[in-house]
């Protein structure tokens, strides 16, 4: 099963929950790809940190650039680290690399970047790259204070692209959040999905130790 990951906003765990969806697919005896179609900020190798992780939790190899078709070398917003550096992001380039990775894997987990509106050009962004996919979203609540309306308006979205919502994931970004299980039943009897597992706040997460407690969506 493909999916396309959001969150409702930047570094909330949309990594770490994709890549706990690769191990589980993976423990049902699939070939994995993770893909991180338009990635911004590199690291001192030159890659992007969570195109490493998709990669270390894909159980196919496959080329870097399907796996990250665009790379932008700043952590800004996408299309002004575009414009910055004079590129374009290219959906045609993202479709075609979604298609292959489809031909070499039985499951593609697309993270996408930042929210689900995050511009990555003039007239499109985020939501527009899910629809013309056409994949179910997972999305992923970075558990604070706040989250409750970013989900809610989210799931708008979502379904506004005429798109499924297939499950949800707490992800306790917030240690210290206060009733946080309060506004995990909150966000429960709300959004029109499953919520797929609760993922712990860990000083140093652990993708595969994740997978366990995660409730793959259904097909």
């Amino acid at each position: 099963m493909n999916l396309f990951v959001t969150g409702t906003d930047t570094g909330i765990g949309k990594t770490l929950a994709s890549c706990a969806l690769l191990h589980a697919y993976a423990g049902k005896g699939l070939r994995t790809v993770g893909m991180k179609p338009v990635a911004a900020g590199i690291n001192a190798d030159g890659v992007n940190e969570d195109v490493v992780q998709l990669r270390a939790a894909s159980s196919i190899d496959a080329p870097h650039d399907l796996m990250n078709p665009c790379l932008l070398r700043a952590p800004l917003a996408p299309h002004i680290a575009a414009q910055h550096e004079g590129a374009t992001i290219s959906m045609a380039r993202i479709v075609a690399a979604y298609g292959a990775l489809c031909a070499q894997a039985e499951c593609v987990i697309v993270e996408g970047v930042g929210g689900f509106r995050v511009p990555l050009g003039e007239r499109w962004d985020s939501a527009d790259l899910a629809a013309r996919l056409g994949l179910p979203v997972v999305l992923v609540v970075g558990m604070r204070l706040g989250c409750i309306n970013h989900a809610l308006l989210t799931q708008e979205a979502v379904v506004a692209r005429g798109l499924r919502l297939a499950g949800w994931i707490a992800n306790r970004i917030d240690a210290h959040m206060v009733c946080a299980e309060e506004n995990i039943a909150a966000l429960a009897a709300r959004l029109n999905a499953p919520l797929l597992g609760v993922l712990p706040h860990q000083a140093a997460p652990d993708a595969a130790g994740m997978a366990r407690l995660l409730t793959l969506p259904a097909a």
